[in-house]
């Protein structure tokens, strides 16, 4: 079983949605403000600057509020005339502002790809590309200021389409990890319902029948009477053995013990064995999975044959391991039994059914039949003794595939980012006039910046927190300010490589004044070499908008990446708690049930022919059990046993916690009837789980206080802020919650108040109606 740090992970998925805020943020306002003050040092009369604040301002509105929000549906009306508009506050302003306004076509060439579809999207945004710099042609008629135009709009659009596109996936995965755990859970008790059904329900309907079948028979034919008890003595046994082994297979088993056990039990019944090859190392979940094929095929051999020799052969192939159990104990059976070892093959009935969805959910094989004198039994699965996963269950490879391209298309828009920064520092180099000398040094050290970069720095695994990663930044630095002093020209340097990746490697202490001490340094650099104001201004937002680009692009990557991975690990921790419920409500609710029919068969056994009205009484007893066995069985496979509210209360409050939800939870103490607790309990995993589900909410309280004679519970989350009034009783789930609320006559009453979603139970404090 993999585990996971918990608050780390929690930490983590709050982290990214704000770190990327928080990045969006600075860097879309470092483009606005750098246009701004162009607008400024063409003209500071208000007719002239007024017009362009309020176009600036509807152009970060529209940015933060509409195409960067990870909520907002885009592919729309809302986000076509979204676009409509950024469109003309990018382009309608070129005729009054010239060049000053060019930058900011990044922005609809960005917003383009968020709107459009794929192809519409790529298309627009090449031409966008093109149109831009077709204008700056006509502006200045220059080629090399034509390339430059062309490039920083490609690279602004992605910069805005990567930062708002991973500021969505983020807020995407982090809102789906409560959902991938409720599917976990969801098909894990599918599996454990069939499992019950398979070998316990058969097992005590045939008790039950057989106990009614005895009970009229042992005063008129006591020795059928005997035969029948005998069997219902069998069934009992391997029942209360079923029981054992459901209840361990719900957690992790090691092969070479059950392997070592096996021989053990095998050598006690007289069967010689022999074990060849070594299965070498497993994945918990192999190990657990070949483990409990074993026993399977251990327990058939023991209940179905006579075998006096079984052979257990391990062996690997690559990645693969496969396990062939064959024993002998076909031929020393007679024929009317030959079917039923024939049957251990079958893929329905109780054990090799179930085993084979075990052994194919882990993309594996299993083969069982009877062939000759010999039974054999062959298990080939993925040992992934590297470490790497197993092969994913259809239906779990369904929910990977659209996660799995997020941290592909981060690395691509990023390096994409990386390089176009780079190009614009070459432009700046070829436009200096710098002599080879120069040009030599700036362009071998923009180059090795972009090395680096890319291929260290936005690594996803790169050591950047060791003494590698330190050294590398050293270098950068290097890399980044060297052609400035060489040049003496604050222009062809990328002081902003230096400033991201001091964010990364060091921590936040370090980093954040090391960053500000870089970014000082560009501004500097252009005080000194330029003297110019705007060249100043300049400096320092471009090191600001390239360091938090380059940081915000490779952090945000490797928290998407961590939160990607991590999902299956935090769906495992929520199946293995729910393992556990389930190991607890068989041994609770079954094995003394089991435990008290074998030893009233036994009894009965004994009494048939010494005092047949005692035996009847047994029998009576022994059906009385076996009904309620099977109803129990019936309960816990479809969850609907007697829950304890305490219980489900400390779950609701830790699965809000691991949601990032903050939880206060005031649970009077009320004396109360076992219907109502489960009804009540059952009304508090709901509440949660919509509000995991269906809201977004960031607080949630639960209070459970008496009212007079009725007791209510009360879940109120903030999940729907500035929605208005409504009921939502028609769902399906609240109809559920509210039919049984009624049996228990209570009320239950769901809706939407001034942003905050309601879910309100009333019941009496005794007991209802059953």
């Amino acid at each position: 079983m993999a585990t996971v740090d918990s608050d780390n992970t929690g930490r983590a998925a709050g982290l990214a949605p704000r770190l990327a805020l928080v990045v969006v943020a600075v860097v879309f306002t470092g483009f606005v403000v750098n246009a701004f003050q162009y607008v400024l040092a063409q003209s500071t009369d208000l007719s002239h600057v007024l017009p362009a604040a309020a176009a600036l301002a509807a152009m970060m509105y529209l940015q933060l509020g509409i195409f960067s929000d990870p909520h907002a549906t885009l592919h729309g009306t809302r986000g076509y005339l979204a676009l409509a508009a950024q469109v003309g506050l990018g382009f309608a302003p070129i005729v009054s502002y010239g060049e000053a306004w060019m930058g900011l076509l990044g922005f609809v060439a960005g917003d383009a790809l968020l709107v459009l579809r794929p192809l519409a999207g790529w298309l627009s945004f090449a031409g966008i590309a093109v149109v831009s710099g077709a204008i700056r042609w006509d502006l200045s008629g220059l080629g090399i200021e034509t390339g430059y135009v062309v490039n920083l709009t490609m690279v602004i659009g992605l910069v805005v389409y990567g930062l708002s596109r991973l500021r969505s996936l983020v807020a995407e995965l982090a809102e789906a990890r409560s959902e991938l755990a409720d599917l976990a859970v969801a098909g894990e008790r599918l599996r454990f319902a069939r499992d019950l059904h398979d070998l316990l329900g058969f097992s005590l309907s045939a008790i039950t029948l057989k106990a009614e079948l005895t009970h009229r028979l042992i005063v008129r034919q006591p020795e059928r009477a005997t035969r029948e008890l005998a069997e219902i003595l069998d069934i009992s046994r391997q029942a209360h053995s079923d029981v054992r082994t459901i209840a361990s297979s719900y957690r992790e088993l090691s092969f070479e013990e059950e392997l070592a056990s096996a021989g053990s039990v095998l050598t006690a019944a007289d069967v010689l064995v022999t074990v060849r090859g070594e299965p070498g190392d497993l994945l918990p979940r192999t190990s657990t999975v070949l483990a409990t094929v074993l026993r399977e095929a251990v327990t058939n051999l023991l209940r179905h044959s006579k075998a006096e020799n079984c052979e257990i052969t391990l062996s690997r192939e690559g990645d693969s391991v496969s396990v062939e159990i064959v024993n002998d104990g076909v031929r020393a059976i007679a024929d009317h039994d030959r079917d039923r070892c024939r049957d251990q093959g079958r893929d329905q009935g109780n054990g090799i059914g179930n085993l084979t969805s075990r052994v194919e959910a882990l993309g594996g094989t299993l083969s069982a039949g009877a062939s000759g004198d010999t039974f054999r039994l062959r298990v080939s699965l993925r040992a992934a003794g590297d470490g790497t996963a197993p092969a994913p269950a259809p239906e779990q490879r369904t929910t990977e595939r659209g996660p799995s391209m997020v941290p592909r298309l981060g690395q691509v828009i990023a390096a994409a980012v990386f390089t176009g920064y780079a190009i614009s520092a070459l432009v700046f180099v070829a436009a200096a006039s710098l002599g080879p000398l120069g040009t030599t040094v700036s362009v071998a050290c923009v180059l090795a910046s972009l090395a680096l970069m890319v291929g260290f720095f936005s690594r996803p695994n790169a050591p950047v927190h060791s003494p590698l990663g330190r050294g590398a930044l050293l270098v950068q630095a290097l890399l980044s300010f060297l052609p400035i002093a060489v040049a003496e020209d604050p222009y062809v340097g990328l002081p902003g490589f230096a400033a991201g990746a001091a964010l990364l490697v060091l921590p936040a202490r370090a980093g954040l004044p090391v960053f500000l001490a870089f970014v000082a340094a560009a501004g500097g650099a252009h005080w000194l070499l330029d003297g110019d104001p705007i060249g100043i201004v300049y400096g320092f937002l471009v090191s600001i908008n390239q360091g938090l680009v380059l940081f915000g692009l490779t952090r945000l990557m490797a928290m998407v990446r961590e939160l990607h991975d991590t999902r299956s690990d935090l769906a495992d921790l929520v199946v293995f708690k729910e393992r556990l419920r389930f190991a607890r409500d068989l041994h609770d609710l079954l094995g003394y049930s089991l435990s008290a029919i074998t030893l009233k068969s036994e009894l009965a056994h004994r009494l048939v022919a010494k005092d047949p009205e005692r035996a009847q009484h047994e029998l009576s007893g022994i059906l009385d059990i076996s009904r309620q066995a099977l109803v129990d069985v019936r309960a816990v496979a479809s969850s609907y046993r007697e829950l304890s509210l305490d219980e489900e209360a400390a779950s609701a409050r830790d699965l809000l916690a691991a949601a990032n939800i903050e939880v206060t939870v005031r649970m009077e103490r009320c004396a109360l009837p076992p219907n109502v607790r489960t009804t009540l309990a059952t009304v508090l995993r709901e509440g949660v789980t919509n509000a995991l589900r269906h809201s977004n909410a960031r607080c949630c309280e639960i209070t459970l206080r008496r009212k007079g004679d009725r007791v209510v519970m009360e879940i109120v989350n903030d999940g729907v802020p500035g929605a208005e009034p409504r009921c939502t009783e028609g769902g399906s789930g609240i109809r559920n919650l509210a039919a049984r609320v009624a049996v228990v006559g209570g009320t239950l009453r769901a809706g939407v108040t001034e942003g905050r979603h309601r879910l309100l139970a009333e019941v009496p404090g005794t007991a209802g109606s059953a």
